[in-house]
């Protein structure tokens, strides 16, 4: 039987002061960036619990397809992660904004950082402003 996810409160409460506080201020700025894009909370991964914005309707190269979040938040054991699973004919969202976004590591769809302070907030939620106008990778028509 599947795991029962925890409402998005009882996630956010559940974490430790510091890392709730930080959670808390970038789910509401994703929130105000995408007010469209309806929060919930998935499973990605085999990883703690994502908060997931957005839906849409993959289908890959490989004929694998699925629902995916657009932007994806998550709170691992020692940092974030800001997915946001969105690109056009240039490429990546994150991979092409990469210098622009601060101190963080990224992969081609996510942004890793240990504190909120070295994620440049601004750049971050003007991709998820973008992300919700392309739409999802693999978008299926």
């Amino acid at each position: 039987m599947p795991k029962t996810l925890p409402t998005i409160d009882e996630f956010l409460a559940a974490l430790p002061a510091e890392r709730r506080d930080t959670m808390t201020t970038l789910h509401q700025a994703i929130r105000k960036a995408v007010p469209k894009l309806a929060p919930a909370m998935m499973s990605a991964m085999g990883s703690s619990p994502v908060i997931g914005y957005g839906k849409y309707h993959y289908k890959s190269a490989s004929g694998r397809e699925g629902d995916w979040f657009l932007i994806g938040l998550a709170a691992g054991k020692k940092d974030y992660s800001l997915h946001i699973c969105a690109g056009d004919k240039d490429g990546y969202l994150v991979d092409r904004s990469a210098a622009k976004l601060g101190k963080v590591k990224i992969g081609r769809t996510c942004i890793n950082f240990k504190k909120l302070e070295d994620l440049k907030l601004d750049v971050a939620m003007g991709l998820v402003k973008q992300a919700e106008k392309t739409g999802g990778l693999n978008a299926a028509v």
